[in-house]
């Protein structure tokens, strides 16, 4: 399958990345001198973080007195880390932070704030209590800061964000759905992306919503329906982590008879196996077809979500195929900064050598 494919790749050159560039920091420039002292520093080998005990601000002249943060100082750089977590490790990071803030409450209103944010920009997906399904985590399903909507079973979950798990489940109400003729073209394209879905991604979950014009009862309407499809890959014992997130906002104008579709993709890779190697790449795109039949429509923009996301992904593998004949080559020098190179056939010529040599009892 390509995209399982394409990912492959995505981790192998990453892997030769971090062998080649080893980052001793994952902070911003401005964070970065609160966290740069090794007496009193935690180092996180997951994250590649170091993190201060005292989480003190440095004042640049000599001899002045270390300034103690204050609560809300220490839940913003709280939140940054949490916010900035790859794919799949937030709770990582989360159980590093608890343990440096030392302060409760401190960290329960960082991680109450950046959970939410951060389970709806990755599209996380949970399974329901009794396991009849799973929901997605994300701005188009989100009907309150805690409840979202299932379309397809039309359940209704009640996440704990914190500790990433649906708690509770209900039937949805019948205003929170759309109408019998909108549902028609939500569950034809539905089934369609389920089975693209079913045969691209390796443990992908899609889910298609309304999000403009689920009141309409006939057509001469225009409306608007989401599909949404994510697929992850962790793997923290081999030291990666990755995921895939598409987003397609298809708009139904019933008086030109036309499908406009726009389309956002992006692939997320994390490699932390001695080093800290990261990859964000994000691709936009556009399309359109004529408004036809529920069944005629789905079959339609399947193709075209299938058309576009294989062309993204064959460029994707094409690139990093490429990487060890083009980029891999400009990361080391040709030749040291003497511009000479190094005579190897004689070496006596530097102090070094002979200094070593007279050490050892080794001159002739």
């Amino acid at each position: 399958m390509l995209q399982l494919n394409a990912l492959e790749i995505v981790f192998h050159y990453i892997h030769t990345i971090c062998c080649l560039v080893c980052t001793p920091y994952q902070t911003t420039p401005d964070l970065r001198p609160q966290f740069s002292n090794p007496e009193t520093d935690q180092f996180s080998p997951r994250t590649q973080t170091y993190c201060s005990y005292k989480l003190v601000t440095v004042s640049p002249m000599e001899d002045a007195e270390e300034i103690l943060l204050g609560d809300d100082q220490k839940i913003d750089i709280a939140k940054w880390f949490l916010l900035n977590s790859p794919p799949g490790e937030i709770q990582y990071v989360a159980k590093d932070l608890r343990s440096v803030l030392n302060d409760e409450d401190v960290y329960r209103r960082a991680a109450s704030e950046a959970f939410p944010i951060y389970n709806k920009s990755q599209i996380i997906c949970l399974q329901f209590p009794n396991r009849s399904g799973e929901v997605l985590v994300s701005s188009f399903s989100e009907l309150s800061e805690d409840e979202y909507l299932d379309p397809r079973t039309a359940q209704v979950g009640k996440v704990d964000h914190v500790r990433q798990i649906c708690t509770q489940m209900r039937p949805a109400r019948d205003e929170e759905l759309p109408s019998q003729y909108i549902e028609e073209y939500r569950c034809a394209l539905d089934a369609e992306i389920s089975k693209y879905v079913g045969e691209a991604y390796p443990k992908g979950v899609c889910s298609v919503y309304c999000t403009s014009g689920k009141d309409a009862e006939d057509c001469g309407s225009d409306f608007e329906l989401v599909v949404v499809i994510t697929a992850t890959r962790h793997s923290p014992q081999n030291f990666c982590n990755g995921s895939w997130a598409s987003v397609w906002n298809i708009e139904f104008k019933d008086e030109l008879q036309t499908v406009e579709v726009r389309g956002k993709m992006q692939v997320t890779a994390h490699y932390f196996e001695e080093g800290n190697v990261q990859l964000d790449a994000k691709h936009e795109c556009r399309d359109s077809t004529i408004f036809q039949s529920p069944d005629d429509s789905a079959d339609s923009l399947m193709n075209i979500i299938r058309h576009h996301e294989t062309e993204y992904l064959t460029s994707l593998q094409t690139s990093y195929s490429n990487l060890p004949y083009s980029t891999f080559k400009e990361l080391r020098r040709k030749l040291p900064v003497t511009r000479t190179l190094f005579p190897w056939h004689s070496t006596l010529q530097f102090s070094l050598t002979r200094d070593l040599t007279k050490e050892l009892g080794l001159e002739k």
